[in-house]
C-alpha cells in the first residue's frame, strides 16, 4: 500500500494506515493544505475551486471528503462530478475560478486514487507550489472558517459539451473531411468517464462507433494503462467488426492510444507524432516532448522545418518548455497531447479529433498511415526504487558511457548512435523507470542490457 506526494499530485492506494496510504484523513489534510495555499495567492476574501472526478470506485468518497473540507475553509466549490481531466482544466478558466482539483489516479489500477491540483490557469501546480502545500500541512498552518463564513457547493452540468464545442472550433480541424469519410471506430471506455465524453464527440463528428467497457463502474475490465498488453479485447473487437480503428483512453481521458484496422498497435508513442503532423501541416511552430518520448517527433518537426525541444518528464515540465519555446504542439509519449490553442493540458478528446482529421485527409488505412512515420521501438522497463542508489548509479553510468551524449536534466539519458536509454525515478509509482528506443526491439533490448550490466 502506498502514498506518494510529488509534482504529479497526491496519489495513493485507498484504505490502510494514515500517512501510509490515501486515507480519509490524508485526503482532508492535503485538500486543506491546498485550500490554504490558494488563499495565500491573493488578497481576495472569497475563493472558488472547480472539482471533478473520474469513474473510480472510491471517487465519490474522495470527492465528498474534499468538497466538504473546502466548504469548511469558506471556499465556494463548483462540482462537475463525473468528468475528464482536460474538462476540469478548461472549466477553471471558463468559470473564472481560483483553482481546481481532479480526483483521479489516471492510469493506475482501481485501488488507487489521487488529488491533482490546478492553479488559476487550469494547469498543474509547480513543484515549488507543491512544496509550499506540503509545508503548510506539516507546519499545521491550516485555518478553517467559522460558522458564518462557511463555503458552499453548486453542481455544474454541461462542462463536457462546452469542452467538445471548443475543440470543434479549432481552425485546423477539417470537420467536413471527417464527417464525409464514413469512419467507424471501436472505443474502449475502460469503465470510466470516457463513456460520457467520447460518444458526444464522435456523434458531433458523425463518426460511427461501438463501445466496450462502457459501464462507469470503476471496476476496470483490465489494467487501465493503454499499453498493448492491455488492449487485447479492443484489438479483437476492431478485427471482428471490420472497424477502421480502435480508440483507447485511460480513466480520466488525458491519454490516448490507437489500434490499427488489422488489430495491430498504432503505438501510444505515435499518437503525439501523428497529431503533430496534422497540426504542423497547417500551423508552423516548435514541437515539444519529454526525454522519454520517441525520436519520431523530432523527425516530424524536422520534416516541417520547425524546431524540436525535449523537457524533463512530467506534464508541468512539458508545459513550461512549450511556453518557453512558444510551441504549437507538445505532449508526452504516453499518448498525451497538449494543444496550447485549447489549453495547456493533456487532452485525449482533442487528440482524437485531430487524429481523425489527419486520417480523413490522408485517405489511408491506419497501417498505411503508420508507415509514413519513422519507425522506432521503445521498450519500457522498470526496477524497484529501493534497489538502487540513484546518485551512485548515475555517476557510474556517466563514467562507463562517457563517450556518449549524456543529458541529466531529468535522471540520466544516454544517447547512443543507434538509440537511447533513459533512467529516472517515477513521479507516480515507487519504481525506477528504464526506457530505451532504437530502430528494432532487439537493438532497444540490447541497449537496456548494456546499461543494466554496467549498473551491476
Amino acid at each position: 500500500m502506498t502514498l506518494i506526494k510529488s509534482i504529479s499530485g497526491i496519489r495513493g492506494t485507498i484504505g490502510g494506515r494514515y500517512r501510509t496510504n490515501l486515507t480519509p484523513i490524508d485526503i482532508v489534510e492535503c485538500v486543506a493544505g491546498f485550500g490554504m495555499w490558494v488563499k495565500k495567492q491573493s488578497t481576495k476574501t472569497r475563493f472558488k475551486i472547480i472539482v471533478g472526478r473520474d469513474g473510480r470506485i472510491s471517487g465519490s468518497m474522495v470527492s465528498q471528503l474534499a468538497i466538504n473540507t473546502l466548504i469548511g475553509m469558506g471556499i465556494e466549490v463548483i462540482d462537475l462530478d463525473l468528468s475528464t481531466t482536460p474538462t476540469v482544466e478548461m472549466m477553471v478558466t471558463h468559470l473564472g475560478a481560483d483553482a481546481g482539483i481532479i480526483f483521479t489516479a489516471s492510469h493506475n489500477p482501481k485501488e488507487w486514487n489521487a488529488l491533482k491540483f490546478l492553479n488559476q490557469h487550469g494547469e498543474f501546480i509547480s513543484a515549488v507550489a507543491g512544496a509550499e502545500i506540503l509545508d503548510l500541512i506539516e507546519q499545521g498552518e491550516i485555518i478553517f472558517s467559522d460558522v458564518d463564513q462557511l463555503g458552499n457547493v453548486a453542481r455544474f452540468s454541461g462542462a463536457i459539451d462546452i469542452h467538445i464545442d471548443e475543440i470543434l472550433k479549432l481552425p485546423y480541424l477539417n470537420l467536413d473531411a471527417i464527417k464525409s469519410a464514413g469512419i467507424n471506430v471501436v472505443v474502449d471506455c475502460i469503465n470510466s468517464t470516457g463513456a460520457l465524453a467520447l460518444p458526444t464527440l464522435l456523434d458531433k463528428l458523425r463518426v460511427g462507433y461501438s463501445l466496450i467497457n462502457e459501464a462507469i463502474t470503476g471496476d476496470f475490465d483490465h489494467n487501465p494503462e493503454p499499453l498493448p498488453a492491455h488492449l487485447i479485447k479492443l484489438s479483437a473487437k476492431v478485427v471482428e467488426l471490420g472497424a477502421d480503428m480502435g480508440i483507447s483512453i485511460d480513466p480520466d481521458v488525458d491519454r490516448l492510444a490507437f489500434v490499427n484496422e488489422d488489430g495491430s498497435m498504432f503505438g501510444e508513442e505515435y499518437t503525439l507524432v501523428a497529431v503533430a503532423d496534422s497540426i504542423l501541416n497547417k500551423k508552423k511552430g516548435a514541437g515539444v516532448s519529454n526525454l522519454s518520448s520517441t525520436r519520431a517527433l523530432a523527425d516530424v518537426c524536422k520534416k516541417h522545418g520547425v524546431p524540436y525541444f525535449a523537457s524533463a518528464v512530467g506534464e508541468v515540465n512539458v508545459v513550461n518548455k512549450m511556453k518557453e519555446s512558444e510551441a504549437v504542439i507538445g505532449g508526452e509519449g504516453n499518448g498525451g497531447v497538449i494543444l496550447p490553442d485549447l489549453h495547456y493540458g493533456r487532452d485525449a478528446l482533442a487528440g482524437i479529433a485531430l487524429f481523425l482529421s489527419l486520417y480523413a485527409e490522408k485517405g489511408k488505412s491506419m497501417t498505411e498511415l503508420k508507415a509514413d512515420y519513422p519507425s522506432y521501438v521503445i521498450i519500457k522497463d522498470k526496477m524497484p526504487a529501493d534497489s538502487l542508489d540513484l546518485n551512485t548509479t548515475f555517476s557510474k553510468l556517466k563514467q562507463v558511457f562517457s563517450q556518449e551524449k549524456i543529458d541529466t536534466q531529468d535522471g540520466l539519458k544516454i544517447d547512443f548512435e543507434n538509440g537511447w536509454v533513459h533512467l529516472r525515478a517515477s513521479n507516480t509509482e515507487p519504481i525506477i523507470r528504464i526506457y530505451a528506443e532504437a530502430k528494432t526491439e532487439e537493438e532497444a533490448s540490447s541497449l537496456i542490457t548494456q546499461v543494466k550490466e554496467a549498473i551491476s
